[in-house]
């Protein structure tokens, strides 16, 4: 989710799903250490709980990165084992770890040893042309060595060579199977399953076999699906979205005033409405540059009235 899960869209996600667990977008080691710390870890206290990615693949940077995230009050630190790019191949991280599982062990016991945070580590199920699986089993089992506990799996392989990170999302076959042969054999981890989830029944059925969901961009284009997967799961009255709506304008308002752009907000609900009445008009308000230029968080409110006009907040 590079370029998606900024701080914006992790409050907006928390206002959907009260009990779900929030990731960061994937931070590099360098990003971190050579860059803008406040840009990459300021974070709303709301999200809590919160994760902070990482790729990298050098222990001690990784063990740098990691303090960082836990002085910044970050609940979880998830090591990056599955994304695909060539830009993170060639800083050697990423879904290409997969073939070094005792480097990943070393970089997973020395953040343990640093740190007082659980460390989980997100990836595929091989890579390239390793269908067997064997292979995912035995990186997962050299990492429970090193103390790693949760596995959130992509049930798919990385085609490292020859397939651009969307089509790795889309083309190379979902094999629950896998995932859920990873749960039997490792019934005292936590393993998560991640890949090809669009909807909250969907999520739901996975949860008779494994321990946990992750979604991605199905949450972000069809945001509502987490509201309805948390009331499911959790037995609480799930928001509606014109409360979701004005809860976030009186953010966006907050944010404003701190010299936010609007667009950084409102770029992350156009989802919100996917498959309601009048859905289009909410995306078009939202992301209407003449509009968004003025940077009035009320545009908020004016695209709630356009798709909502009966159900206003009396307050708003």
């Amino acid at each position: 989710m590079m370029d998606w899960s900024d701080r914006h869209c992790r409050y907006f996600f928390r206002q959907l799903a009260p009990h779900a667990r929030v990731y960061t977008e994937m931070i590099t080691t360098g990003a971190l250490i050579h860059g803008d710390v406040a840009r990459h870890l300021d974070f709303n206290q709301a999200e809590h709980p919160v994760a902070l990615q990482l790729g990298g693949s050098e222990p001690s940077d990784l063990v740098r990165a990691a303090k960082l995230g836990e002085s910044w009050g970050y609940d979880e630190i998830n090591l990056n084992c599955g994304c695909p790019s060539e830009r993170v191949q060639r800083g050697a991280f990423g879904a290409c770890l997969m073939a070094e599982p005792k480097l990943v062990a070393d970089c997973v016991s020395a953040i343990r040893d640093a740190t007082s945070l659980a460390v989980t580590v997100k990836h595929r199920l091989g890579i390239d042309s390793i269908e067997d699986y064997d292979f995912v089993a035995r990186f997962v089992e050299t990492l429970v060595s090193a103390g790693c506990r949760t596995f959130i799996v992509h049930a798919r392989n990385a085609i490292l060579k020859g397939l651009s990170p969307k089509d790795n999302r889309q083309i190379p076959p979902l094999k629950y199977d896998y995932v859920y042969r990873l749960k039997s054999d490792f019934p005292h981890c936590d393993i998560v399953i991640n890949g090809g989830i669009n909807t909250a029944d969907e999520a739901h059925a996975h949860l008779d076999q494994v321990d946990g969901v992750m979604l991605g961009r199905a949450a972000y284009h069809d945001s509502h699906v987490l509201a309805v997967l948390d009331g499911l799961l959790f037995g609480h009255q799930t928001p509606t979205r014109n409360e979701v709506v004005e809860r976030m304008w009186r953010y966006a308002q907050s944010e404003v005033k701190r010299g936010t752009p609007l667009r950084a907000i409102t770029r992350h609900m156009l989802g919100l409405y996917h498959g309601q009445p009048h859905a289009r008009k909410w995306r078009q308000l939202l992301s209407d540059a003449d509009r968004l230029a003025s940077n009035d968080a009320d545009l908020i409110l004016l695209a709630l009235e356009a798709v909502e006009p009966a159900t206003m907040g009396a307050d708003a």
